[in-house]
């Protein structure tokens, strides 16, 4: 597996802009065209005040975002990440064999 490219990106930026400054500029980044993105636009088109429905929509999804990055960049250096990446392939793998075998469909989920 090779890593993403965006890590040494992100690194700069963290340089230049801290902490706070780098995850606002790569989460507006990664997540322009997603479905969240999809949802705002179609809440800001549907309710009368589209300026607050962005401004909700991006103060909450920073709530979400920030504590995460800043515990992260606390806690990565201590963290063994070939463990971390051991974990969530063996975890990803469970889930894709779990899908393969009809987990989820007793719960109205289908393949």
């Amino acid at each position: 597996m090779i890593p993403d490219e965006i890590e040494e990106e992100e690194t700069r930026i963290a340089k230049r802009f801290g902490v706070f400054g780098a995850t606002l500029i790569t989460f507006f980044l990664a997540e322009m065209g997603d479905k969240t993105q999809a949802a705002t636009a179609a809440m800001a088109v549907h309710y009368a005040t589209p300026l607050t429905v962005v401004i909700g929509t991006t103060l909450g999804m920073l709530i979400a975002d920030v504590p995460a990055v800043f515990a992260g960049d606390k806690f990565a250096s201590k963290i063994p990440m070939k463990l971390v990446h051991t974990i969530a392939a063996a975890i990803f793998a469970l889930l894709g064999v779990a899908t393969l075998l009809g987990a989820g469909s007793g719960v109205g989920f289908q393949g």
